[in-house]
């Protein structure tokens, strides 16, 4: 292994340090911002939660683990139902208890070990789940695209928007050198945004008329909404924290061979399952969607050697800062919808292939009519939006029904294999295993 550039406690010099924080600053800066915009939340918000979170996990973690933390794709569809059916107070709502749930498993963990959480979510339930996370959203992602945002009807003109925003972010996907290849989602985004000014669907007027600093729209639970707890907003956002949790032990495995450290042991899978649902419950408290680590700024980490956590700090407080800056939160706001659209088109397959490849590398066996039932139910429950009413309080819908049945009947079903104990495989093993980002 190479020595590092930046160890893991040592802090750059300042002008090093800004550029080094700014650099995951981007990283992350895309999708981060795509997250509330699809689910109607504020971006600033987002920010300001992503470093506030970033920073508690940090310190939870002991100043051990490098790593951001950002928005979460996997609860897009849920927030978006629990806003339809309880508003904003329903989404922080739920997205605090699912939190919640992350202290619970780091609890269990810190007691029992962490054995039978990799029993409990195998590759053959939480694979088909991450499929259902990408296409459950694919209508999103084309009616984005392909429409006007204020008629609602198609328009070519848009859509033309939104083509070349994706054209954009496959090249640098593919051919991006440097810092282009760390922020393929961001450059498509500018790209995407300078087309549309050039054609005309862009305007300027909330950022002439933006103050440079501003104060957020924070959403505060007691101030601006009551406290109302139902099962319909636990079991819509809780069942969630099945496939985000997989996806936090994927990024610790990865992040472990990156870093050359084992962090499973030491400062321990509990502490960074703590450090996650921490970060997501003071999302939830100030009006943010939920947060996870996020594989593009583990990127960061694979290709500088810079795994300084004072970096991710800094990128934290920087994030902080720009949520109070309204000139660019008005910015961020005049994006078109069909850019995000463009954008999303290709995230969110990427999301679903990645559930794909955790089948693949996994090599779970479709000749076995075990595997099949169990990936077939959670497939058609998940992306058909099935859902089970028994009333208005009471109601489990597409995603989290999707990921309870699969859980339930890998436990029920005859021939379950014990699980492969992924913390005792060889780096590369472990790292095509797990990493989900």
């Amino acid at each position: 292994m190479n020595r590092p550039n930046l160890d893991i406690n040592e802090i750059p010099s300042p002008g090093k340090w800004l550029t080094l924080s700014l650099q995951h600053l981007f990283a992350m800066f895309g999708a981060t911002i795509l997250v509330p915009y699809l689910v109607g939340l504020s971006p600033a918000i987002a920010l300001i939660s992503s470093g506030l979170g970033t920073l508690a996990f940090l310190i939870i973690t002991k100043w051990q683990v490098p790593a951001y933390l950002g928005s979460s794709f996997a609860f897009i569809a849920p927030i978006i139902a629990a806003k339809a059916s309880g508003g904003p107070a329903a989404a922080m709502i739920g997205t605090f208890f699912a939190g919640l749930v992350y202290g619970i498993v780091s609890l269990i963990i810190y007691k029992a070990g962490y054995k039978w959480i990799m029993n409990l979510l195998p590759p053959i339930v939480v694979g088909p789940v991450i499929v259902v996370i990408g296409l459950a959203l694919a209508g999103t992602a084309v009616g984005m695209a392909m429409n006007d945002p204020v008629t609602g009807k198609y328009s070519l003109l848009h859509f033309s928007a939104a083509l070349v925003t994706l054209i954009a972010t496959i090249i640098f996907t593919i051919y991006g050198k440097k810092m282009l290849s760390l922020i393929p989602i961001l450059a498509g985004i500018v790209v995407g945004y300078i087309y549309s000014v050039i054609i005309g669907i862009v305007d300027f007027t909330p950022v002439m008329k933006a103050s440079w600093f501003e104060m957020p729209d924070f959403i505060i639970p007691f101030v601006d909404y009551k406290i109302n707890i139902t099962l319909d907003i636990i079991l819509l956002m809780v069942p969630v924290a099945v496939v985000t949790l997989s996806e936090h032990i994927g990024h610790q495995l990865v992040l472990s061979k990156v870093v050359g450290r084992d962090y499973i042991k030491e400062p321990g899978l509990h502490r960074s399952i703590l450090g996650d649902g921490t970060a997501t419950m003071i999302s939830a408290l100030i009006g943010g969607p939920p947060k996870t680590t996020y594989g593009e700024n583990i990127g960061v980490l694979a290709i500088t050697r810079v795994y300084s956590v004072y970096v991710l700090a800094g990128a934290a407080v920087v994030a902080i800062i720009f949520g109070f800056v309204g000139k660019v939160t008005a910015l961020i706001g005049t994006i078109p919808s069909p850019v995000m659209g463009g954008v999303s088109i290709l995230l969110f397959g990427i999301i679903a292939s990645s559930g794909l490849r955790m089948l693949v590398d996994s090599k779970i066996d479709f000749g076995n009519n075990r595997n099949l039932v169990i990936s077939s139910v959670i497939l058609v429950i998940g992306i058909g939006g099935a859902f089970i009413k028994v009333s208005d309080e009471f109601q489990i819908q597409g995603m989290a029904l999707a990921a309870i049945l699969g859980v339930l009947l890998n436990l029920i079903l005859p021939g379950r294999e014990k699980n492969v104990d992924l913390f005792s495989l060889n780096n590369d093993e472990a790292d095509t295993r797990n990493d989900v980002a």
